[in-house]
């Protein structure tokens, strides 16, 4: 499903710091040698993901679902940035941007999102960011971590890529549970989760 011969081409849609994004732009070359990140979206003005693009030279857009009029006009706005920049794969990296079911159809098996637990617990509406680890330490889990999948109608419901645990520990706070989350599963799964992908896609170009 390349659009070319070649590397299979990504965009990066993020809401906030881009501490994923920074893993996915630190893995290329390495464990991501089969893709190249060719576009960042924010779905907020001012989002410190912008500046990690900007250093890292990759072309960057923001579009905010408030300014540009609601759902609609941004699901519009954002097919037309990724089409102009032939993007492949579409990864949602801290997005916090919901899509609709049209969108996840039209873009069938070509978007994937990191989710910071092992699905199917503590998923769905609702949790995200720091609520998936609040949810985690609240039930007493002696094991969370991420979860890499692809995206659909409903809400980290798509078929699921790679996981990997992460041990709770005594004193945990959601905060410290989020940062080890982040460093010994999330950034260590979203470039192998491309790489995957690409890979194999570009074997069936083969």
């Amino acid at each position: 499903m390349l659009n070319r011969p070649g590397k299979l081409r990504v965009a990066v849609l993020v809401s906030g710091g881009g501490t994923n994004l920074q893993a996915i732009l630190d893995a290329r070359g390495t464990v991501i040698q089969n893709a190249e990140i060719v576009l960042v979206v924010s779905s907020q003005p001012g989002a410190f993901a912008l500046e990690r693009a900007r250093l890292a030279g990759i072309p960057s857009v923001t579009l905010s679902k408030k300014e540009l009029g609601g759902q609609g006009a941004f699901e519009a706005a954002l097919a037309k940035a990724l089409e102009e920049s032939s993007v492949d794969l579409i990864v949602l990296a801290g997005f916090l941007t919901i899509l609709s079911a049209d969108f996840t159809r039209r873009y069938e098996r070509r978007i994937i999102n990191i989710h910071p637990s092992l699905i199917p617990a503590f998923c769905g509406k609702g949790y995200y960011g720091l609520q998936a680890h609040e949810a985690a330490l609240a039930r007493g889990v002696k094991v969370t971590g991420a979860t890499v999948h692809y995206v659909n109608e409903i809400p980290d419901g798509g078929e699921i890529l790679l996981q990997k645990a992460v041990p709770v520990l005594p004193g945990d706070t959601p905060q410290i549970l989020q940062r080890r989350v982040m460093e010994q599963a999330e950034w260590i799964l979203l470039p192998q989760a491309i790489q995957q992908i690409a890979a194999e896609r570009l074997n069936e170009k083969c």
